[in-house]
């Protein structure tokens, strides 16, 4: 990490009124102007330019004793900062990101404090514990009051879970915030429209040992509130082949906290224009500093997978299953076009054992590790959560030693705070082990990518196997072009991409052992650029991508981190066009709706030069056939502009290498 240099701070940043409790904390850009008024009660409010985006609303922490942080408090001083400098992101979408604010922290009388942060494209707050006994939390109060019934985009939990059980995938309802189905909760993070074209990304960073927190309107009223789910106090085994522990019964708090600590940060992200959601850095800038020494053993890279597909090969004189030979073909396959790792997905453990020192006779673990190794491919075992746990120093030990490179980790489907322990637990551990971890079931990333980076990525979206089993009313195209502006803010994402049967709009059904995806190849090609994801699927049979060797040859060689990237265009649910550069060499992916499109790029963003593109494009009829497309090679200059049709669901991908080199 570069160091930080103190910066002092000028007077106008912060302005207090004559009795000491009221504060403005004004952006480094001086643009957005966050209020923080403390009387009987502690408000916010935030305000960018001359729009009004979030009214006072108030924050308050209650103890189980009774006592409550932010009612009558007790200011006993506030300490003014800032900070003017870089983070070093090895493992992102920028190598180098820019950490500039203004913040205050506010201590009270009774030992506790809050502090505000404000970014010129956003603010956050957290409270800060500075007692050293164990204290329980009973609620924690987290208000969002627009001035206007904005609208929202709202991920639901889906209908049929129990509220705090869930997987974290779901699609986004459009509503006016008054409309909002007040019996339900919603996972973060949401997107509000704001005015003047301005919208407000939620979400907070640095959940440790902490209930994740969900948003719910339950007054019918303009306005969002914090919902956590309570401590559990009874659990059982159970869930998907026994590998879940199910939450029976909740204690009457959130969380148990010990001595000193700081809290999550509850963050709202601005922006003036849609694309600068898509490459926002807020989650990284705010979360903990890694606790990994030495990270030179962490290799992001893409993966041969088996699951999507269905182990289905084709071509081959063996009967595919989950055997060996079937997984030495994978590896075969992912030494032979560079493809970095292979998973063992679900099967190579006993079923409902929930142990994963139990392998089924099919398996020697050992000679795929020693395969792989021949071949510079590395293997990463799928686990089920409650079978990871339960044997979690021995399993990684063991695993480690053979020479396994990491584990896949499914199924925790719950974020309240015991499951987050498992988390930073599992984190831990795996890094002690020189392991790398992808983390599925799982609710969205909160920062943890830059607290232990040997955690490659995350699920929580709705991503492509939704396509194996969902009905026809399923719509991923508008969903690819959402997630970009509200859950890729939050971090990295495993949405599996890379499908080789693609199905134009009226074409697709869902076909659990030979999946398609809808919308064009072009597309699926453009999600390697535009989705974050440093530890990413070819989900797709390796039969179907040696028959599409142009289409391989591209994802295969695609990087999955990057030294930089730039937004250049979007709108949440119709289109998004993001450039990224790993080197000299630049990458650039969009993606529409389902209308067709015409997309001008101009490529002023690339160093003055000439350059070398290859361009895939959908081709002529890729609205009637999902798959057509059109690779084309030609030489342009920075001065030029590019100019691409999409068909409905289509999308387009570009390599683009200098040739002045």
């Amino acid at each position: 990490m570069k160091p930080i240099l103190p910066v002092l701070l000028i007077v106008s940043a912060f302005s207090f009124s004559l009795n000491a409790k009221e504060v403005n904390i004004i952006s480094p850009d001086g643009k957005l102007n966050v209020t923080v008024s403390v009387s009987n009660k502690i408000t916010y409010s935030v305000q960018h330019g001359n729009n009004i985006l979030i009214d006072a609303s108030p924050v308050s922490m209650k103890l189980t004793t009774g006592e409550v942080w932010g009612e009558n408090a007790k200011l006993r001083r506030t300490k003014r900062d800032s900070n003017r400098g870089s983070i070093d992101s090895p493992f992102g979408t920028s190598a180098t990101i820019e950490d500039n604010y203004n913040e205050v922290t506010f201590s009270f009388g009774g030992n506790w404090a809050l502090r505000f942060r404000v970014y010129d494209d956003g603010m956050a707050y957290r409270f800060i514990n500075y007692r050293k006994e164990t204290l329980f939390i009973e609620s924690e109060e987290v208000s969002f009051r627009f001035p206007s019934d904005f609208t929202a985009y709202l991920p639901y939990v889906r209908k049929g879970d129990d509220q705090f059980q869930t997987s974290f995938e779901n699609v986004y309802t459009h509503t006016k915030l008054s409309q909002a189905d007040n019996e339900r909760i919603c996972f973060l993070p949401v997107l509000i429209e704001a005015s003047d074209g301005k919208k407000i990304c939620i979400t907070e960073v640095d959940l440790e040992s902490y209930p994740g927190m969900y948003l719910q309107n339950s007054t019918g009223k303009s306005q969002l509130d914090g919902v956590f789910a309570p401590y559990p106090s009874k659990t059982e085994q159970g869930g998907h082949n026994m590998l879940q522990q199910r939450v029976l019964q909740r204690e009457d708090y959130i969380a148990k906290v010990e001595g000193e600590r700081e809290f999550p940060w509850r963050v709202v992200i601005v922006s003036t224009e849609d694309k600068q959601l898509a490459v926002s850095n807020m989650t990284y800038k705010l979360a903990s500093p890694s606790r990994v020494d030495d990270t030179s053993w962490i290799k992001p890279g893409k993966v041969a997978w088996e699951w999507w597909n269905n182990l289905n090969l084709y071509d081959v004189d063996f009967k595919t299953g989950i055997n060996n030979e079937t997984y030495k073909y994978y590896i075969d396959f992912a030494s032979q076009n560079g493809i970095e790792y292979v998973i063992l997905d679900g099967g190579w453990s006993v079923n409902k054992k929930a142990d994963l020192m139990q392998v089924v006779p099919e398996i020697d673990i050992q000679e795929l590790v020693n395969y792989g190794k021949k071949r510079d491919v590395g293997i990463i075992l799928w686990a089920g959560y409650w079978a990871f746990d339960k044997d979690m120093e021995r399993v990684c030990k063991y695993y480690s030693d053979i020479g396994v490179k990491g584990f896949k980790v499914d199924f925790m489907d719950r974020d309240d705070q015991q499951m987050v322990d498992f988390i930073y637990r599992a984190s831990e551990t795996a890094a002690r082990h020189n392991l790398i971890l992808d983390f599925h079931g799982m609710y969205k990333p909160t920062g943890l990518q830059r607290t232990y980076p040997n955690v490659l990525n995350f699920e929580g979206v709705n991503g492509l196997e939704q396509a194996k089993w969902s009905t026809e009313e399923l719509d991923m195209v508008t969903y690819d072009v959402t997630i970009p502006f509200i859950r890729m803010v939050a971090g990295p994402m495993d949405y599996t991409q890379g499908a080789m049967r693609n199905a134009s709009k009226g074409n697709f059904r869902p076909v659990n052992s030979e999946p398609m995806s809808q919308g064009t190849r072009c597309r699926q090609l453009a999600m390697y650029v535009i989705f974050e994801s440093p530890i990413n699927m070819l989900c797709d049979s390796p039969s179907n991508y040696l028959r599409e060797p142009e289409s391989l040859d591209f994802i295969a060689n695609i990087p999955t981190v990057w030294d930089e990237s730039i937004a250049i265009d979007g709108e949440v649910e119709k289109h998004v066009t993001i450039a990224r550069r790993k080197g000299d060499t630049w990458y650039v992916g969009g993606m529409t709706d389902w209308s067709a499109r015409d997309m001008e790029i101009d490529l002023s963003f690339l160093p003055k030069g000439n350059y070398r593109i290859t361009l895939f494009r959908d081709g002529v009829n890729a609205h009637r056939v999902g798959r057509d497309y059109k690779r084309e090679i030609f030489e342009t200059s920075s001065s030029d502009k590019l100019s691409v049709h999409l068909a409905p669901g289509g999308g387009f991908a570009a390599k683009i290498e200098s040739m002045d080199n």
